[in-house]
């Protein structure tokens, strides 16, 4: 059965929700009913566009690719990431946010930031715009703050974080992605609000894990972070799978007669 915002907040202090990516019908199909919730992350920026960043990801591109997922997976909770540059006020961030609602079948949206764009959160929930927040290390931050920083490692810090997750509650998040944050962080902020806290690279003691579907089955192969447990070894299989149809083909092994005309 799909989730419903109001599944996903009895699911607090009850069980763990599980969260993947996907960016094509394909796939999303292969992980539909099996996922809680699924995240057209601007991480296919990364994955799919071989950028180094998620930056230049347009709400084009995330429209695109929301229509991709939400046509294979329907029995999914589905979040459209909203990309840099679009929600740098109220009004933009309504504009945008409305044309991901019109344009395609998404659930939610995806803001990150914490304090600073409770303001935002609160005007998307306001014009009936359901919005995931997303807290702690911040992708779209990267160039900002020269590099890819973990969060959460005093007390001060923890702190910190904490009043960026209840300002996002507040303003009306219905779940929170709390990203690249020592375990105790993760925890301390869990504790602190009534909703979900996703983690990825938070810890074990939040209220579900979120991955990249690339990293988690192996696919991309460039690096690993350390948060990413493989389940797959899917880059060496369709490597493998590759070099024996190139073979098949010039062995003349492949078409053979069951396979012909």
């Amino acid at each position: 059965m799909k989730q419903t915002i109001g599944s996903i907040l009895k699911a607090k202090n009850n069980r763990k929700l599980t969260m993947i990516t996907a960016y094509d019908a394909l796939f999303a199909r292969l992980f539909d009913g099996k996922a809680d919730l699924i995240l057209v992350g601007d991480s296919l920026n990364m994955s799919f566009a071989g950028e180094k960043d998620t930056l230049s990801a347009t709400i084009e591109q995330m429209i695109y690719h929301t229509n991709a997922v939400c046509n294979g997976a329907r029995n999914t909770f589905i979040i459209c990431d909203m990309p840099f540059g679009t929600y740098t006020d109220e009004k933009i961030a309504l504009e945008n946010a409305i044309k991901v609602f019109r344009e395609t079948g998404a659930d939610a949206v995806k803001i990150e930031g914490g304090r600073s764009k409770a303001h935002i959160i609160k005007t998307l929930c306001d014009n009936s715009i359901a919005v995931v927040g997303h807290i702690g290390l911040l992708p779209q931050n990267f160039r900002s703050e020269g590099g890819y920083k973990v969060k959460g490692k005093d007390e001060e810090n923890i702190k910190s974080l904490i009043e960026d997750a209840k300002a996002v509650e507040s303003a009306g998040a219905f779940c929170i992605v709390v990203e690249g944050v020592k375990e105790e962080a993760g925890e301390a902020i869990a504790k602190a609000v009534n909703v979900p806290v996703i983690g990825i690279g938070a810890g074990v003691k939040v209220d579900g894990q979120v991955l990249v579907w690339s990293d988690m089955l192996g696919f991309f192969d460039e690096f690993t972070p350390k948060f990413v447990r493989k389940y797959l070894d899917g880059a060496t299989l369709v490597k493998n799978a590759v070099e024996s149809y190139k073979n098949d083909v010039e062995n003349q092994n492949f078409p053979n007669e069951n396979e012909k005309y």
